[in-house]
């Protein structure tokens, strides 16, 4: 797939996350179930509606925060605690197919940063978009959106 990359700058977004450590071949495994688990918690009385799923990748080992973005800040529990993506200068791409190939969009957005003189952080993340019923039959339809957080200049 062909990947156009673009710098933008977003604005951090209130996150309902679990935070684990977790090696990349349990990616595939975790990321769903701390979805779910953080959708469901979100759903209860008093608590800001859930959006779209996320994943926060904090470092190279492993380290991260899924869960869904919220519309504001809330009290959490031992587990599922409120965070916020960063906010800054990002390079951006959209992944259209299944979540095994996410990797390639990854590598596109680091090759663009390197061939463009940008700096990334170590700080990436996945927004997946609302789910679709047809996704289920097709998933070449799935819809990611994959940042990286680049270092300010100087």
């Amino acid at each position: 797939m062909r990947y156009q990359v673009e710098l933008s700058r977003v604005e951090a977004l209130n996150t309902a996350v679990i935070r684990a450590r977790v090696a990349p071949k349990e990616m595939a495994r975790v990321v769903p179930a701390a979805c779910g688990e953080v959708w469901s918690f979100m759903r209860g009385p008093g608590l800001p509606t859930p959006g779209r799923h996320l994943t926060l990748y904090l470092d190279a080992e492993g380290s991260i925060e899924c869960g869904a973005e919220v519309s504001a800040r809330f009290t959490g529990n031992e587990r599922i605690v409120c965070s916020r993506t960063p906010g800054g200068l990002v390079a951006t791409t959209t992944h259209l197919g299944p979540y095994g190939l996410l990797s390639e969009a990854h590598s596109a957005v680091r090759r663009w940063c390197s061939d463009h003189g940008h700096r990334v952080t170590g700080v990436s993340w996945e927004l997946y978009g609302h789910w679709k019923e047809e996704w289920n039959n097709d998933p070449s339809k799935i819809l990611t959106d994959v940042y990286y957080l680049i270092q300010p200049e100087g």
